[in-house]
This record gives structure tokens, sequence and C-alpha cells, in this order.
């Protein structure tokens, strides 16, 4: 009889740990499903296109984005990416009306890169990194958005991959994977470290490759830009902890020439895994945001 009633007892907890971890699910969905209103939008707010394009570089929207053809240069979409269990194809974010980004409103793009929403509601899956973006303060978003709007429109239709994974069971994976607030400065630090800690973690994304995940892909943040395995392709993203003692870069001033100048320059691995054209991105940012980057990197143990 003891022994009915224990096997009894652990049926009871776990279905109540399901009904739980239901409601979570369903909670989750429901708030992420719902788009942000139009006073989530900073009032008089004024766009700045100069920071949207920095803002574009550093978050390097063209390695994923690239066109084909003629219009390489260009955001329109179109090139297979690999990720884990397939490939997608990135798609149009030229501001053509009908198969780009034309007729998204400032609301629609700061949905889609804090929320991961699209303007009708979609989920994105997370080979599109908001998750990092969400880090990004509104003004920037909202001036990369700018920027986007006046590259040439390009007419380049590419089908929206849809999630494998159920959209209440992604819902809640973004619930678990975003951040609760933009980024804030970290007090006792100065406004250079502050900087760079804000491009690499936010618009530069680079945990998404260089930091460790666990089994149902959230980032490992207390193994934070460690080194990881790319989910791209074979091979990994080396750890950029310890740059200095391990004699990768001799101080902030060398990591900042390596980011602008790259392996022209002899600094070498600068090319492999996908790093050549992040490296080429970040050199068209002004001085002071190499510097920035270069400060926070070459301060972690």
């Amino acid at each position: 009889m003891a022994e009915k009633r224990r096997t009894l007892r652990w049926w009871h907890i776990l279905l109540a740990v399901l009904a739980l971890a239901g409601a979570g699910v369903a909670f989750a969905y429901q708030r992420l499903s719902i788009p942000l209103p139009e006073s989530a939008l900073p009032a008089d707010y004024r766009p700045d296109v100069k920071n949207g394009e920095r803002m574009y570089f550093a978050g390097g929207c063209i390695s994923c984005h690239r066109g084909i053809g003629p219009f390489v240069e260009l955001p329109a979409g179109g090139r297979k990416m690999k990720i884990p269990g397939g490939e997608i194809v990135p798609p149009n974010i030229t501001p053509d009306d009908e198969t780009g980004i034309g007729k998204w409103r400032p609301i629609d793009f700061l949905n889609a890169m804090r929320r991961g929403l699209g303007p009708d509601g979609t989920h994105y899956i997370p080979a599109f990194p908001y998750t990092s973006y969400a880090w990004m303060r509104t003004e920037d978003i909202l001036d990369l958005f700018a920027y986007l709007k006046t590259l040439e429109p390009v007419r380049n239709e590419v089908p929206l991959k849809t999630a494998r994974l159920d959209r209440f069971a992604l819902a809640f994976w973004k619930w678990l994977a975003l951040p609760p607030r933009p980024f804030r400065d970290l007090p006792g630090k100065d406004a250079l470290w502050n900087r760079g800690a804000y491009l690499v973690l936010g618009p530069g994304h680079c945990g998404e490759c260089h930091t460790p995940r666990n089994g149902i892909f959230l980032l490992d943040r207390n193994r934070w830009l460690a080194g990881a395995p790319l989910l791209t392709e074979k091979g990994d993203a080396p750890s950029l902890r310890g740059l200095k003692k391990r004699k990768r870069y001799k101080d902030v001033n060398d990591l900042m020439q390596a980011l602008k100048y790259g392996e022209a320059m002899g600094y070498e691995d600068l090319s492999a895994g996908g790093m050549g054209e992040v490296q080429s991105n970040l050199s068209r940012l002004p001085d002071a945001d190499l510097k920035a980057i270069a400060t926070y990197l070459m301060s972690l143990d």
C-alpha cells in the first residue's frame, strides 16, 4: 500500500510539472507573439542615417544577406547558408516594396530585431540573431532601418524559411533566450569599455559564434566568448578571452590594428571561419569604435 501511495505521489508530481511547463509555454507564446506597439518608438525620433550605416557594418548585415550577380554588394539575399539540420537562404532586406522591406514600418523592424517577429506575426528562426540584436538600443535599431531604406531596392523574392520547431516551442525558447532589456552601461566601467561591450554583445553579435551553447542551443553565459564549434561549417570559433595572456595580441592598439587591417597587415587567422568578412565589415567602423571593441575584448580574462 505504501509503495502504491509513493507511485501515485510521483505521478501527481509529474502531472504538476507537465502542467507548469505547459502553462510556461502558453505564457511565453502569448507574451512573445504580441508585437511591440507604436508607443515603443521614442517620441520625436529623427533618424541618424550615418549612425545606421555604422550599425550596418558593426552587424555585418551584408555577410548573410549578400545578393548574387550584379547585386553582390547589396543585401538582396539569395545565397544559401548552412544551419544545424539543413540550410536557409537569408531574405532580401533592400527597400523593395514587394520582395524586401520597402513596406515595413519602423515598428515592424523593431519587432523583428527585438522580438524575432515578422510584420505578419511570424516567429523567425534564430539563424537571424535577434537574441543578440535585442540588446541594441532602440535608436540604433531605428537608425539601421533608416540606413537600409537608403539602399537601392532590388526585386529578389526569397521564400521565408519556416521553423521546424512548433511555434509554441520556438516562442518558449525565445522567452529563455531573449534578454530582458536593452544593454545598460556597467557601473564602474568607463565609457570606452561600455561602448565596446555594447558593440560586441549587441550589433556585433560576437557571442553567436564564439560562445558555447547548451543542449537546447541557448548561449552558455558562464563561458561567454570562450570559443565554440561553428554551427555553419566545420571547425571552431576561437576563444576571445585571455588574448594578451595567450600572446594573441600585445595590447589594445595591437588588436585594434588587427580589426582594422586584418591579414593585409600580417594579422594571421583573421580569415578562417568567415572571420575575413567580419573583419572587412569592422574595418568600416570609426577608429573610436574599433578601440572600444579592442578595449573590451582585451579586458576579458
